[in-house]
This record gives C-alpha cells, sequence and structure tokens, in this order.
C-alpha cells in the first residue's frame, strides 16, 4: 500500500515538474508540494471512498447479516439488508452535501490550509470506526463513518480546488487546479486494485481496505503545516500583509512579488464595498448573478450527465461482451486506468487549449456516447459485434468526461469568483455538486427498471443543454487575474467596474424604470 502511495507521489511530482517554465510564473518546490500534499491528503480520499465499497459489498453485506442474525436469532430479510446497504452507499454523498455547507464559515475562520487541517478529524475517525466496525460487530458504526467521512469529502472538494487556486500564478492555475479531480481518480483507482480478490476484497481484508484511507489524512496533517496558507486569504480577509509577503515569496522563489501583490490590493479595494458575503447576500448580488448560474449549471450538468450511471452499468455491459465474471474487475481497474490517464493529460493541455473549449469537448464526447450507448444496448441482443460497442461506448464516454466536466468545473469555479465571494460561491457549487450525486443515486435504479437504456437519452440531453449554455455563457478565462474575469462578465451583469489609481468602486448601473421592465429575467 504504500508502495502504491509513493509511486503516485513520484508520478504526480514529475508531471509538476514537467510544467515548469523558467519565467516569473514557474512552479517552484515550495509550491509542488503544497499542491501534492494538499490534493492528495484530501482529494485522494474523496476518491478513494466512491470506490471503496464496491468490490467488498457481498462481504460486508454477509457481515450484517451475520451480525444480525447473532443479534436477534433470525435472518435478516432481503428488504432490511437492501435498505441498510443503500444507507452505507447513500450516506457518503448525504455527508458530502452537509460537508459543503461547512465550507464558507471554516474557510473564512480558519483560512484555507487551517481547513484542510481541521477537515482530517473527519477522515481519521471514520477511518478506525470502520476499521474495528468487524470487531465491535456493528454494521451502525459503518453507515455512520461514512457519513463522516462523507463530510471529509464535501470540504476537500471545495477547499483544495479554492486553495490551489489562491496559491497557483495565473498561467498554472488551470493546470493545478485539475490536480485535485486526478487525486480523485487515482483514489478510485487504488480502490479498485485494493479491491481485487486477491488483496483485500475479500471476506478477511475488507475491514482493512475501509481504514486506509486514513492514512494520507495523517500524512497530511503532519506536513501541510509546514507550508503556507493562502497569500490572497491572509492579505484581502485578514489584511496581514507582512504574512501574505513571506508566503508569496516562498511560494514564487524569489523576493519580488510586488506586481501580484499589488493584484491583490486592487481586488481587496474593488470588494471592500462588499464585505465577507454570505450565501444569502451572494444570490442577491447583480454582479456576480452569472458566475453563480453558471457554476450552478456546470456543477449539475457534471452530475447528471450519467458518470455515475455509467459507472454502475459498466460491470454488466462487460459481461455481455464476453468478459469472464471473475475477469471484470481487471477490466473495471483498466477503466479506472483510463480515466487517470485522460486527467493528466487535460493537466498538460488545459492551459494551452483552454477550459472553456475542454468543457465543450467533454460535454459533446458525453453526449455522443450516451446516444451511441443506447443503440448499442438496445442492439446487443441481436447484432453479435454490438457489444463491443457497448464497451467502446463507456470508454470514450470516460475519456470525455474526464478532461472536461470532471475536472474544470472547480477550476473555473475558482476564477470566476473573488476573494470575500469565493467561500460562499464553492458552498453552492458543492451543496449543488454533492446534491445532485445523490439524487442521480437516488433516482437511476428507478429510471433503469423503467426506461432500460434509454435513460442513457436523458443523460444526453442534460450534456447537451449543458453544452449550449457554457458556448452562450462562460468565457474563456486561461491566464486571466480574478479580477479580468470579474471585468468580463460585468456587461453581462449590468454592473460597471471603475479601476481607478488604487481606487476601484463597484458600481450597479443606473437603469430607469422603462430599462428595469426591458431588462432579461437575469
Amino acid at each position: 500500500m504504500l508502495f502504491i502511495y509513493f509511486s503516485v507521489f513520484v508520478i504526480v511530482l514529475l508531471l509538476l515538474i514537467s510544467l515548469h517554465r523558467e519565467n516569473k510564473e514557474r512552479l517552484t518546490v515550495v509550491l509542488v508540494l503544497a499542491t501534492l500534499i494538499a490534493a492528495f491528503g484530501s482529494s485522494f480520499q474523496y476518491g478513494y471512498n466512491v470506490s471503496v465499497v464496491n468490490s467488498p459489498s457481498q462481504f460486508m453485506q454477509q457481515f450484517y447479516n451475520t451480525t444480525y442474525m447473532e443479534r436477534y436469532h433470525s435472518p435478516m430479510e432481503e428488504n432490511v439488508l437492501t435498505l441498510l446497504w443503500s444507507l452505507s452507499v447513500s450516506m457518503f454523498p448525504l455527508g458530502g452535501f452537509f460537508g459543503s455547507l461547512m465550507v464558507a464559515p471554516l474557510v473564512n475562520k480558519f483560512g484555507r490550509k487551517g481547513t484542510l487541517l481541521f477537515n482530517n478529524i473527519f477522515s481519521i475517525v471514520p477511518a478506525i470506526m470502520m476499521g474495528v466496525s468487524e470487531i465491535a460487530k456493528s454494521y451502525e458504526i459503518i453507515i455512520v463513518a461514512r457519513f463522516i467521512v462523507g463530510i471529509c469529502a464535501g470540504l476537500s472538494s471545495n477547499v483544495v480546488p479554492m486553495y490551489l487556486g489562491e496559491i497557483a500564478p495565473k498561467n498554472l492555475r488551470g493546470a493545478l487546479g485539475i490536480v485535485p479531480q486526478l487525486f480523485i481518480t487515482v483514489g478510485i483507482l487504488c480502490a479498485q486494485v485494493l479491491g481485487i480478490r486477491n488483496i483485500l476484497g475479500n471476506s478477511t481484508g475488507w475491514t482493512l481496505m475501509l481504514g486506509l484511507t486514513g492514512i494520507p489524512a495523517a500524512i497530511q496533517l503532519l506536513l501541510l503545516p509546514f507550508f503556507p496558507e493562502s497569500p490572497r486569504y491572509m492579505l484581502i480577509q485578514n489584511g496581514d500583509e507582512k504574512k501574505a509577503t513571506k508566503a508569496l515569496q516562498r511560494l514564487r522563489g524569489w523576493d519580488d512579488v510586488d506586481s501580484e501583490l499589488l493584484e491583490m490590493r486592487q481586488e481587496d479595494q474593488s470588494e471592500k464595498v462588499e464585505g465577507h458575503l454570505s450565501v444569502f447576500s451572494l444570490l442577491s448580488q447583480r454582479s456576480l448573478r452569472w458566475q453563480l448560474i453558471s457554476i450552478v449549471v456546470m456543477n449539475m450538468g457534471q452530475q447528471l450527465s450519467g458518470v455515475n450511471a455509467i459507472y454502475y452499468y459498466a460491470d454488466s455491459i462487460y459481461g455481455s461482451a464476453g468478459v469472464r465474471e471473475s475477469d471484470i474487475q481487471y477490466v473495471t481497474v483498466g477503466t479506472g486506468a483510463v480515466n487517470v490517464f485522460m486527467t493528466i493529460t487535460a493537466v498538460f493541455i488545459v492551459e494551452a487549449s483552454g477550459r472553456r473549449l475542454l468543457l465543450l469537448c467533454g460535454f459533446g464526447i458525453c453526449c455522443g456516447a450516451c446516444v451511441l450507448l443506447t443503440v448499442a444496448l438496445n442492439l446487443q441482443e441481436t447484432v453479435t459485434w454490438m457489444p463491443y460497442v457497448s464497451i467502446a461506448s463507456v470508454i470514450v464516454y470516460v475519456i470525455g468526461h474526464a478532461i472536461g466536466p470532471s475536472p474544470i468545473p472547480y477550476v473555473v469555479a475558482t476564477e470566476m469568483f473573488r476573494q470575500t465571494a469565493r467561500p460562499a460561491a464553492f458552498m453552492v457549487a458543492g451543496s449543488v455538486h454533492w446534491l445532485s450525486n445523490f439524487i442521480v443515486g437516488l433516482v437511476f435504479p428507478f429510471l433503469e427498471v423503467s426506461l432500460g437504456p434509454y435513460s442513457f437519452i436523458i443523460f444526453a440531453v442534460i450534456c447537451l443543454v449543458t453544452l449550449i449554455y457554457i458556448w452562450l455563457v462562460v468565457p474563456e478565462t486561461k491566464k486571466k487575474t480574478f479580477l479580468e474575469v470579474f471585468q468580463m462578465f460585468a456587461k453581462r451583469n449590468k454592473v460597471e467596474l471603475n479601476l481607478g489609481d488604487g481606487d476601484l468602486p463597484l458600481k450597479e448601473l443606473k437603469e430607469s424604470p422603462q430599462d428595469a421592465q426591458k431588462a432579461t429575467p437575469f
């Protein structure tokens, strides 16, 4: 297991160093290590816990049944077992939703790095709980632990992109912003590998497999305190320019950071009228209206595009193509490896291609793959080679989702909002993300029963609608400062941002009653 962790560190380290440029906005050792430790200690766990219960599910359900028998001296009814297992799975996204609701108050109080350190409580405690559940003969412990580790995932999925987006130079913000998603995919892959029957996915290894989630948290708890807090948080929200300067100098590797500090001061002055924004004040801010709508649409599109349903259907698709049941687990691992490889590709190309193009291509590929999969699933009983088209459709879908819909929304969310609005914006984005995840898990089994393969047409339509919205509304944000991105949205939001000599008042455009009647509802 330690070898896997070490390999992940080395691979991503080499990947990040390969992005090094000999200019003032380059990668430094401090920036690389801060990125790795933050993503490994938090994002890795998210991916790991998404997939960790899949392979040992039959052994966990046997444990539930055996424990019930020992308590009540009668076998557990099938519907009770189904309910308990559904709770074990669904508590994770539900915890993620509640974790997202905690983002804004925690990052404003403890900072970005401080929140990540605090969040380790929600990983180490449930790891111990799940590890001793079999000894304690309690399946309730697993259900509660899954909820708590879901809180950890909900916080980390929002705070890590926020932290990395704020410590990265603008020319590397996209690449570093995808690293959390890369670690999520690596976490999924590690859980799939460890879930192979000959490793830990068996009757004796599943508790250890569940408990291993605490190791990345312990590593982060030990190492992250040695790295800087977000300079933007310290300057704009805490008003401590001395500490912000020192942190920025460590991250950049030299003393001349005046240009970045100036940009932060300009952003600070432009926000003084607004102050700290709560979620409710964010919803009423006209200057942030289209940014907020955009992150809601992108996060809903990301989760409602059917990615979880594709993984749900994958085993039956592989089986129908003639893959032996004992070998399906290896094919699933192969699919996870494709996911990791394409996310690595996105890290390389995001600064060259831009965020918008990857989103458009990703949702377009997913839309086409869903349509093709629907056709293939309907014809695979009559056309001998059609099952292979089904497999190809799944792989193409995974590729499309990995390059755009999976990693990019949080990158764009970081860039669309300025410092004081960002925590509340991530709180909204994260809540939409996890609530949509929960809805898909709850609704898809019923869709599958009633519509069968045609359920993927619904996902294709969602992908298409999201693609059209991005095409019409979402601008390209690569290599832009946060203030420049805000200016790009100013016209659509009907607000004006005046840049004076250090004085940046934000003013809403004056409207006459006649203009207000003509204005769009947004």
